[in-house]
Parts: structure tokens; C-alpha cells; sequence
């Protein structure tokens, strides 16, 4: 709870999730008039509502200004304020809006929620931050049927970046198997290898932080844009294997490879890839799966509402579902028949 007073990225994770905003407006009831096609709040509102004076709301808005604007917090005046003070015409709310008040300051829900995640002098506040982080588990959980391992396979695009990862996995195999002088445990030692260019960790090492069974497939949990990456890497290598063996008319040994890995990881055209991957991984599996990728830890941003609709919004669907749908069965028999 105190990670969200402290931490922007935390409080975004939760603020950019519709699903979750949405469930707390009707859990929490907190009061306001519609305005302007959302509900609004006057700064003598949410001070009753968090239990604090308005001076204290005043020092938030002058420290985090930014932040709360980005999140519903705005000054009106004029028609604007006029138009306010007539949705605040019953005699409950009127007296709350001064008629000589040129500008006023008011709240949308999302930015209630913003200050009660700064706030650190409230109970109240204190409250409703725990109020949010249970029902960040609650959402994704009733989402993803319990079970976030998964959840990456809710992107429509994930099927399909699957199977051709596949063809490309297979055909750094291949290239393994064909050009690298070294026993059978090549294969495990460069995807390791491969791994730790990409996102910096082993596939042990990923597996114990996401906390997967021996029998676990890594890749069958990582999202679509990883997937491109891996598979972009290994194309390339058994591109780059083949003609390097063929130049030299014998196989590559171990530190040929290793320097192919090495030149791919510090490639100018694939460092904009890599970085998005770690950021995709360190980011989403932060917010949805919360696993640390402590070594990705530097790579972590706020969580876009984009991806809050591909893994949880009504057009995110479970494998099964998108292996049954016709026109996903179309494509993959395509593929298959090239």
C-alpha cells in the first residue's frame, strides 16, 4: 500500500485501468455531480471525503500538479462555472460553490483517486488505497479466470506471432545443429544465451520470478512483441550462422557464436527492439502478474490503458476461444499451406 504514495508508476497502473476505475466508482460511492460527462468533485468534496483540510489538498495539488491534471484535477471558470453551479442547484450541494468565486478548482473521480493514493495524513485516504489494490486483484482475477501465467495469450495478436516464432525456432535449431561444433546441450545453452541478450535473464531465472512448473513452456507466457524479438534474433543468427560456416568451409565453434550474439545484442538497428522488450515484459508482468523482474527493474513504465483492453477488455479473448473462432482457423491454414 505505501508503495503507491510512493510511486508513480504504481498509482498509473491503477489509474489507466478502466476496469478497475470503474469498479471502484460504484464500490465507493463517494458522492459528486455529473459534469461535462463525468463526475466532478469541488476541492470542500473531497476534503470531507479524505478527511483532510484544504490547505493540505492545496500543498498536494502545488507538489503534484502535474500528475493530477493528467488525471481529471482543472480550474474552471466562466460558462463553465456557471454551468457547475447549476448541477449543484439542490439545496444539499449550492452552498458548496461560492457565487463571487471567479475560477474553482474541481476533481473527476480518477483524480479523487490520484490525491487518495498521495495523501499519507489520512485514515480515509489509507482506506481507499487498500479498497484500490483489492479490487486490482479482484478485476484481474475474475478476467483471466483466476490465472494470470497466461494472461499474455489474451492478445489477439498472440497466436499468430506464435506460430511463426515457431518456424523461426526451428530454424535456428536447425542452424545449430548444422553449423555449431558442440554436443547436444547447445540448444539450451544458446537459448539461455539468446535470453539473457534479449531481456537479461535464463530461462531458470525467468521461470522462478513468473513461478512456473518445471514442465512450463517460458515462451508459452511471454507476450507477443518478445516473441517478435526472440524470433527476429534467432532468424537472423541462423542467417549469419550458415554464411559464416560456409565462408570458413567448417563449423563455428562456441566463441564464433558467442561474438555473432554479442554483435546482434549491440546491433544499432536492434537495440530499439530489445529495449521495447524489456520494458514490455518488466512493465506488464508488474502490473498484471505481479512478478519483479529485479534485472529489468530499470526498464519498468506505467502500464498504457491500451494494454488494460488487450489483455482484460471485452475483444481479449482465452487461447481456447481463438483457436475456435473460424477466422483465426482461416489464417493458420494458410500459414501452414505456404
Amino acid at each position: 500500500m505505501s508503495e503507491l504514495t510512493t510511486s508513480a508508476v504504481a498509482r498509473s497502473n491503477v489509474l489507466n485501468n478502466p476496469y478497475v476505475i470503474s469498479e471502484l466508482e460504484t464500490h465507493l460511492a463517494l458522492g459528486g455531480v455529473s459534469f461535462e460527462g463525468e463526475t466532478a468533485f469541488t476541492k470542500s468534496q473531497v476534503a470531507q471525503i479524505l478527511e483532510i483540510t484544504e490547505r493540505t489538498i492545496d500543498n498536494y495539488i502545488a507538489s503534484n500538479g502535474d500528475e493530477l491534471i493528467k488525471n481529471g484535477y482543472r480550474v474552471i471558470k466562466g460558462q463553465a462555472l456557471k454551468n457547475l453551479r447549476l448541477a449543484y442547484v439542490d439545496e444539499t450541494n449550492f452552498a458548496d460553490i461560492s457565487n463571487k468565486a471567479p475560477s474553482l478548482g474541481i476533481f473527476s473521480f480518477r483524480a479523487v483517486l490520484n490525491l487518495a493514493m498521495l495523501v499519507t495524513e489520512s485514515e480515509r485516504a489509507k482506506f481507499i488505497r487498500s479498497k484500490m489494490l483489492d479490487m486490482v486483484i479482484d478485476v484481474i482475477a475474475q478476467k483471466t479466470g483466476g490465472n494470470t501465467k497466461y494472461i499474455n495469450q489474451r492478445d489477439s495478436d498472440y497466436l499468430l506471432t506464435a506460430y511463426s516464432e515457431d518456424v523461426y525456432r526451428k530454424q535456428f535449431t536447425d542452424a545449430l545443429k548444422h553449423y555449431l561444433e558442440m554436443g547436444n546441450t547447445k540448444y539450451g545453452i544458446y537459448t539461455n544465451k539468446i535470453y539473457k541478450a534479449i531481456f537479461c535473464e535464463n530461462a531458470q531465472e525467468y521461470k522462478k520470478i513468473l513461478d512456473l512448473a518445471k514442465k512450463d513452456n517460458v515462451r508459452d507466457t511471454m507476450y507477443s512483441e518478445v516473441l517478435q524479438v526472440i524470433g527476429s534474433f534467432e532468424n537472423g543468427l541462423a542467417t549469419q550462422m550458415k554464411e559464416k560456416s560456409e565462408q570458413l568451409g567448417r563449423k563455428l565453434t562456441p566463441l564464433e557464436l558467442d561474438e555473432l550474439i554479442s554483435q546482434a545484442e549491440n546491433n544499432a538497428f536492434n537495440y530499439p527492439h530489445i529495449m521495447m522488450a524489456r520494458s514490455k515484459m518488466a512493465s506488464r508482468d508488474l502490473a498484471f502478474r505481479d512478478a519483479l523482474h529485479q534485472k529489468l527493474e530499470q526498464y519498468i513504465q506505467a502500464v498504457p490503458q491500451g494494454d488494460f483492453e488487450k489483455f482484460l477488455g471485452e475483444k481479449s479473448r482465452s487461447l481456447q476461444e481463438q483457436l475456435s473462432a473460424p477466422e483465426t482457423l482461416a489464417v493458420l491454414k494458410r500459414l501452414k499451406d505456404r
